[in-house]
């Protein structure tokens, strides 16, 4: 089989720097969807919606592509959080998960146009935030990072300092589970092998 080009629907640098490390040359294409449009209050099937639906916008472009939809939301305390709206709000959202545990979600729509076929699956990890002091969080809202970050922090940076504890996979946080990405594109009938390979 013919190994189409790897495209991935996002901007997220991290995500691109994930599918580099694993040996993937992915080229990353932002679908812009809004994502306003989707009303789920469950927060897999929510993940799950938002990558579909970016991945499809993504692939409509391409005609020999797997394309790959990733949107990730953190839930704790029975509420669901995307990225803050503002320095204002991610310093609240952080005084919030202090201390406490929450389920990073992370929905991957995986699309082969060249057997019109595609793979919806959800990532889940728990994460145990340390114990942050407010200078400690004025000081991290005030660099920016978690101004970008569904969850509010970035494992991958100096958000990682305040995770006290993972259960479940590490690239799943960053916002790409890699082994889930595996076992995803063995169901279409690739091996991770293919994209090491010089054509």
């Amino acid at each position: 089989m013919t190994v189409p080009h790897f495209i991935l629907a996002s901007a997220s640098p991290a995500r691109k720097q994930l599918l580099q490390l694993a040996g993937i040359d992915a080229l990353a294409c932002r679908s812009d969807f809004d994502e306003s449009q989707v009303k789920i209050n469950d927060p897999e099937a929510l993940v799950r919606e938002l990558a579909r639906a970016k991945a499809e916008i993504v692939a409509s472009r391409f005609e020999q592509a797997l394309v790959l939809g990733c949107d990730s939301v953190l839930a704790i305390a029975g509420e669901i959080h995307g990225k803050p709206e503002s320095p204002q709000a991610a310093i609240a959202r952080w005084q919030q998960m202090s201390g406490q545990q929450g389920t990073l979600y992370t929905g991957h729509a995986l699309l082969d146009t060249t057997q019109s076929k595609q793979i919806l699956r959800c990532g889940m990890t728990q994460v145990k935030f340390a114990e942050v002091s407010d200078r400690e969080i004025a000081a991290y809202v005030a660099s920016g990072e978690p101004l970008n970050c569904a969850g509010c922090f970035a494992l991958d940076g100096k958000g990682g300092l305040f995770i006290e504890r993972l259960e479940g996979c590490h690239s799943n946080v960053i916002g790409l589970s890699l082994p889930l990405l595996r076992q995803m594109l063995a169901e279409l009938g690739y091996s991770v092998a293919d994209f090491w390979e010089s054509p």
